[in-house]
């Protein structure tokens, strides 16, 4: 499954500037680790990360299930720049 897209096509409707929201899947020191940072800007990290994190927490929810054929944990990490 190509988690950097699925978790894209998730995050693109709710932030303004959709051409400078992009998702980098990185290495992780443990196999069962799918690790993913979300790049934005200030604003849209904020908008992401939502009220006491609601909605990265929701994000992360949302691809926890879609890893769960692979027996994976999904780690989601923002990144504003």
């Amino acid at each position: 499954m190509d988690y950097e897209k699925v978790l894209l096509d998730l995050i693109k409707p709710i932030v303004d500037d959709k051409e400078t929201v992009s998702v980098k899947q990185m290495e992780s020191l443990d196999e069962d680790e799918i690790l993913l940072y979300v790049y934005a800007n200030d604003d849209d990290v904020a908008r992401l990360i939502g009220r006491k994190g609601i909605m990265a927490s929701s994000l992360r929810q949302m691809m926890s299930v879609a890893a769960r054929n692979e027996r994976a944990h999904v780690t989601i990490k923002f990144e504003a720049y």
